[in-house]
């Protein structure tokens, strides 16, 4: 149902709504305030407490205008227990006239001590007659943009709580079963909170009413997913049956032998492949845990059945190391694959691109450069998406796209907090790799200041004189790619002069694709001991003699970009070590991250405290994923909620349909048609 914002709104006013996400007057009443201010009740000034938030009422005894140090009003207020010093040092001529001396006035703020006794600093003042009622109340403060005051958005709020009917999505005895209040009752409260209401209970959310919104959101976030799920399995994909042809054969050449972890994940793919409805299965592994693998014998299975596959990665570096990896691997099956990436000369990516048209590979590996127009399939069978949360919904879709219904595997090095997993991929199939493969030796991780650089220098220059490799990476620089490649280009000059005896590489993104190639095939091949990187080595190489890693400017990295990193290195048989290297002070932030780094190497576990610090929009990409964020509820905090919320949402969708459908279209409206593509 839809409930249009008055006609009697300004144009100016509904696009500062629109700016909040507020469109219509349901979007009014779940506007919900940041935090509230109590006008319910007045305090005597010698009972204020400083730091504690009060309202007062006085004459104004005392007005004027300092200017040292800097243009300030002054005034003092006083009741019949003592004088509050006020202090405004941004104010207009109207305020100068409302706090005139002989004018009776409420103050709201937070008090503290002054130089001159208790003060408050920019309190909230409005006049006060002898007979001036106090809120019946506590006033809501609301997040809102410039130029749209509180009183206006408030003004609009209450007249959307007071027009709109808001009957219950929920049955009755679903509420009793959860203790959970009516949603209109809820929204009330939380807009018009009666006095004595405990404030900290609503500022940390735990309040019933929160509770009842919080848990409508996830549900239907949930029906969403569940709902996208079942539409998935109604429709028809190839059967790709288990022929152990190419399978086979690739397993007897590997120099090793999956382990049981892989097999595990092999199998539920397997078995997805087999199903006439389209798979969409996330795969996620830790850094080395043996993802290409997987993927690698999941494509056979595609290809011994006639169809063709996609595997796509992010970056190029990454994709090129797919490609030479599963070239080499699937040479002895005679199979070529087909290499499509932006950078190809004109010709050659005409070349790649008839040969997948023409069905000539079974197999492409490229960038995004193979959901470009000009790219056709013959029969596509099996997308592989890498690293699939850097990769936008439109990307993804354009793909499938590709192909009538192709079978989809998403993999991710990124690990995800089991929270996270059951809230944004509800509507796929999650297999785990949670063991790594015999012989990874554990990297040990070292935080080091910026001020111990030469002993750093020392410990390169050691383990590369003693044959083995280490990678140095330049800091990540937000503000600039120009800045941050010519750091790495300086790196590389400076480390080169320190180390004269050794051979120091450059591997940065702006490097065109052939040299960034013999760069880093010189590099496995031991020809250069020192590679200076961006964090294009993010993810993907595989070079067993290197066992020293330097982060450079570790504190500017991302939790899950440090963990990536230092998987680069201990994938041989010699002790390995990685070593952050920051520079002071650091911030709160910075520090709670390498520590958490420092402190453990499991990537759920970092993944986990990743999604305490920074919350799941960032962990996710989730702008990119086509998932509605959620606004109220935090995975992490409401798992409990999380948890009623899925098992509530299957029970609807089997036993009470038009339940479900009713909260889909109170919550979601049009957004629940596009998800994880």
């Amino acid at each position: 149902m839809s409930y249009p914002l008055p006609a009697s709104i300004p144009q100016a006013t509904l696009g500062k709504l629109a700016k909040l996400g507020i469109r219509d007057r349901f979007d009014l009443v779940l506007h919900l305030p940041l935090r509230y201010e109590d006008e319910t009740q007045l305090q005597h000034i010698a009972g204020l407490v400083p730091g504690v938030s009060a309202q007062v009422e006085g004459e104004i005894i005392h007005s004027e205008v300092t200017y040292r140090p800097r243009r300030t009003l002054l005034c003092q207020l006083q009741d019949d227990s003592g004088v509050l010093h006020l202090r405004y040092l941004n104010f207009y001529p109207s305020q100068q006239k409302q706090l005139a001396v002989g004018k009776r006035i409420r103050a709201l703020g937070e008090p503290r001590i002054g130089y001159f006794g208790m003060e408050m600093v920019h309190p909230k003042c409005r006049a006060a007659g002898a007979d001036a009622p106090l809120k019946q109340a506590l006033t809501p403060v609301y997040p809102t943009t410039a130029g749209l005051p509180q009183t206006t958005l408030s003004k609009h709020i209450q007249a959307a709580l007071h027009e709109l009917e808001l009957p219950d999505t929920l049955p009755p005895d679903l509420l009793a079963r959860l203790r959970l209040p009516p949603f209109a009752d809820s929204v009330q409260l939380l807009h018009n909170p009666p006095p004595h209401t405990d404030e900290n209970v609503l500022a940390e959310r735990a309040h019933p009413a929160w509770l009842r919104i919080k848990f409508d959101e996830l549900l239907a976030q949930q029906l969403s997913m569940r709902v996208h799920y079942r539409k998935r399995r109604s429709r028809n994909a190839p059967q790709l049956p288990a022929r152990n042809s190419l399978t086979r054969q690739l397993l007897q050449t590997l120099p090793f032998a999956l382990t049981a972890a892989q097999q595990k994940v092999l199998h539920e793919i397997s078995r997805d492949l087999e199903q006439t409805h389209p798979m969409q299965r996330l795969l996620q592994g830790d850094v080395g845990s043996g993802k290409t693998v997987v993927a690698a014998l999941a494509a056979l299975q595609a290809i011994e059945n006639g169809y063709q596959v996609a595997l796509m990665s992010p970056t190029e570096i990454l994709a090129e190391q797919h490609y030479l990896k599963l070239r080499d691997w699937l040479a002895p099956l005679d199979i070529a694959p087909a290499w499509l990436s932006g950078s190809l000369k004109k010709k050659d990516k005409q070349a790649a691109a008839e040969r997948i048209a023409q069905g000539e590979t079974p197999l492409a590996i490229g960038t995004h450069a193979l959901f470009q127009q000009q790219v056709e399939f013959r029969n596509l069978g099996l997308v592989i998406v890498d690293e699939q949360h850097k990769f936008g919904v439109q990307q993804r879709l354009a793909l499938r796209g590709k192909g009538s219904e192709p079978h989809q595997l998403m993999m991710s090095a990124t690990p995800i907090p089991r929270t996270l997993a059951m809230s944004y991929y509800a509507d796929l199939d999650v297999s785990v790799i949670d063991e790594l493969p015999p012989g990874r030796t554990p990297v040990v991780t070292k935080l080091v200041s910026d001020a111990r650089r030469e002993e750093v220098f020392e410990r390169v220059r050691h383990a590369c004189m003693a044959g083995r490799q280490a990678y140095w990476v330049c800091p990540l620089i937000d503000e600039s790619e120009a800045l941050q490649l010519q750091t790495a280009i300086d790196t590389h000059q400076q480390l080169s002069n320190a180390f004269p005896e050794l051979r120091v590489g450059l591997v940065h993104g702006k490097l065109p694709p052939a040299e960034k190639a013999a760069m880093m095939a010189a590099f496995k091949a031991g020809e250069v001991q020192l590679l200076v990187a961006t964090t294009v080595i993010e993810v993907g190489v595989d070079v067993p003699n290197a066992s020293l890693m330097v982060i450079d400017h570790a504190e500017r990295m991302g939790l899950a970009q440090l963990h990536q990193l230092r998987g680069r290195v201990g994938r041989g048989a010699a002790e390995s070590m990685c070593v952050l290297l920051f520079q002071q002070p650091l911030s709160e932030l910075a520090r709670a991250r390498l520590k958490i780094v420092f402190e453990n190497s499991d990537g759920f576990e970092i993944a986990q405290q990743d999604l305490q610090l920074r919350g799941p929009g960032e962990l996710l990409g989730a702008r990119q994923s086509g998932v509605p964020m959620l606004r109220f509820a935090d995975v992490s905090a409401d798992a409990v909620l999380l948890d009623s919320a899925r098992a509530i949402a299957d029970e609807l969708l089997r036993d009470l349909p038009q339940v479900a459908q009713a909260h889909l279209q109170r919550w979601m409206a049009n957004k629940h048609d596009f998800l994880h593509a």
